[in-house]
C-alpha cells in the first residue's frame, strides 16, 4: 500500500512540475555526477543568489520524489498523507494561479537506479548541466551492472541540455571531461589542468588563522581568461571543495555573473552537514565528519583531507560501503590499504568494515591499532574514552551504517548536534 500511494504520489507531483516549468519558465543548472552533487550544488547556490532569485534542492532531495518537492517549493510529508494533500495543492494553486517563482533552480540530480535521470532529464531540459566527477567503483553499482551504464545514465542529463546551454565538466576527471566529444553543446571545464578553462593552483589549507596573509579555511588561485585571482573559502578543510568552489565561479561566470564578485560571493558557501564538516571535539581534538554517505571514491577523498589536516595522532573511523556488488571486498581492502598510510588509529564499524582492517594489515598497519564495532553507538562510546587533546577524527561511512552517532558522542557541544550533524529529523532519530 505503501509503494502504490508513493507512485501516485510522485506521479500528480511531476505532472504539477512539468506545469509549472512551462508556466514560470525558470533557468535550470543541473548538477550530477558520482560524487560532490550536494556540495557543488550548495556553492553554486552560494554565489548566484548573490544575482539571482535562487531555489536549491533542500538537503539531498535528488530523488524522483525530491526533484518534485523542489520544483514545488514543498516540504518533504514522510508517512504523513496531510501533508502530502498539501503539497497537491500547493502545486495546483502555482498552476491556476499566478505567483512570484525564482529567476533559477539549481537542482542536484541523482541515479540510483536505471532509468531515474532518462526519465526526467526530456522534461528537465537544463540550460545548464555540471558533471562533478565519475569515478571506478561509484555507488549503486550493484544496480547498473557495470559503471559504463552509471555513467550512461548520468549523461542523459547532458543530452537534454538546451540548443544554448552550457555544459560545465570536472577536467581533472578523464571520463567527464571526455563527455564533451558526444554532446553538441557549449563545453567549458575546472580544474588544476593546466587547459581546464577555470584553472585552481596553490590550493593551502588551514585550520587555525596564521595572520591576515594566510587566513583559516582553503585559499587557492583561479587563473581564467589570462586573469589570475586569490580565492579565499573560510572554514572549509578538503581540497574536494576546491572543486565545488571552481564549479560554482565557472557556473556564475557562464551567466554572466560578474566574476570578482562570484569570487567574493563565495566566502558565504558553508559546506552541507556531515560533508567534511569540521567540529570541535571533545578534550580540544576536531573532528572532520563526512559521514552523510560514502563511496570508494569520496572514502579516498577524505581520507586525503586526513593525510593533510596536521594533528598529533589521526583518528579514521571508517564504516561499510554499501551497494558495491561484487567489488564489495576488492574496494574495502583498497580503503584499508589508503588508511593505513594516513592514519594512526582505524576504528572500524559493520561487517563490510572488517575488509578495511584486512587491507590495512596486509600493508603491514599494526593490528593492535585497528578496533572493531558493530554499531555507531558503541563505537562512539570507545572513541569518547580515547580521543585526546591535538588528535584529528575522521569518520566517514555509508548511510546505513549511521556513523553521525558516534560524532555526536565525541562533540565537544553536543548540544549542537542538530544544526550540525546529518539525519537529526525525528523520522530519522526514531530508525
Amino acid at each position: 500500500m505503501k509503494n502504490t500511494f508513493k507512485k501516485i504520489i510522485v506521479k500528480i507531483l511531476t505532472w504539477e512540475s512539468k506545469l509549472i516549468l512551462a508556466r514560470y519558465h525558470p533557468k535550470i543548472i543541473a548538477i550530477t555526477g558520482s560524487v560532490g552533487k550536494t556540495s557543488t550544488k550548495d556553492a553554486i547556490y552560494s554565489v548566484i543568489s548573490e544575482f539571482y532569485t535562487v531555489r536549491k534542492s533542500e538537503k539531498s532531495f535528488n530523488s524522483e520524489i525530491g526533484l518534485p518537492l523542489t520544483i514545488l517549493g514543498v516540504k518533504n510529508g514522510w508517512s504523513n498523507p496531510g501533508i502530502w494533500i498539501e503539497n497537491i495543492l500547493r502545486g495546483l494553486f502555482l498552476i491556476l494561479w499566478k505567483n512570484k517563482y525564482p529567476e533559477w533552480l539549481v537542482l542536484e540530480i541523482g541515479a540510483g537506479k536505471p532509468g531515474d535521470i532518462k526519465g526526467v532529464a526530456p522534461w528537465l531540459k537544463p540550460d545548464v548541466v555540471v558533471l562533478t566527477r565519475f569515478p571506478d567503483v561509484p555507488v549503486h553499482v550493484e544496480f547498473f551492472g557495470t559503471t559504463e551504464k552509471i555513467i550512461e545514465e548520468k549523461m542523459a542529463l547532458a543530452h537534454a541540455l538546451r540548443k544554448n546551454g552550457v555544459l560545465i565538466v570536472n577536467h581533472d576527471d578523464q571520463r567527464v571531461f571526455n563527455s564533451h566529444q558526444i554532446v553538441d553543446r557549449r563545453t567549458v571545464s575546472y580544474g588544476v589542468n593546466d587547459h581546464a578553462t577555470y584553472k585552481a593552483s596553490y590550493p593551502i589549507i588551514n585550520i587555525e588563522p596564521i595572520g591576515n596573509d594566510n587566513p583559516s579555511g582553503l585559499t587557492f588561485k583561479l587563473a581564467h581568461n589570462g586573469n589570475t585571482f586569490p580565492v579565499h573559502m573560510p572554514h572549509i578543510i578538503g581540497q574536494t571543495h576546491m572543486y565545488c568552489g571552481l564549479a560554482a565561479i565557472a557556473v556564475a561566470s557562464e551567466i554572466g555573473c560578474d566574476i570578482l564578485k562570484s569570487i567574493e560571493a563565495l566566502k558565504n558557501y558553508k559546506t552541507p552537514k556531515s560533508r567534511l564538516t569540521m567540529i570541535e571535539g571533545v578534550n580540544k581534538s576536531i573532528i572532520i565528519d563526512d559521514t552523510y554517505n560514502a563511496s570508494p571514491v569520496a572514502m579516498e577523498a577524505a581520507l586525503f583531507v586526513l593525510e593533510t589536516t596536521p594533528a598529533k595522532r589521526k583518528i579514521a573511523v571508517l564504516g561499510d560501503m554499501l551497494e558495491l556488488g561484487k567489488r564489495t571486498e576488492e574496494a574495502h581492502n583498497e580503503i584499508g590499504l589508503q588508511a593505513s598510510r594516513v592514519a594512526d588509529i582505524i576504528v572500524l564499524v559493520g561487517p563490510r568494515a572488517k575488509f578495511i582492517g584486512d587491507g590495512a594489515k596486509a600493508n603491514k598497519f599494526k593490528e593492535k591499532n585497528i578496533y572493531y564495532f558493530d554499531s555507531s553507538i558503541t563505537c562512539g562510546k570507545f572513541l569518547a574514552g580515547i580521543v585526546e587533546e591535538g588528535d584529528v577524527i575522521l569518520l566517514k561511512g555509508s548511510q546505513g551504517v549511521r556513523l553521525e552517532r558516534a560524532v555526536e558522542a565525541i562533540m565537544a557541544n553536543p548540544s549542537e548536534a542538530k544544526s550540525l550533524l546529518c539525519r537529526q529529523e525525528k523520522e530519522w532519530k526514531s530508525r
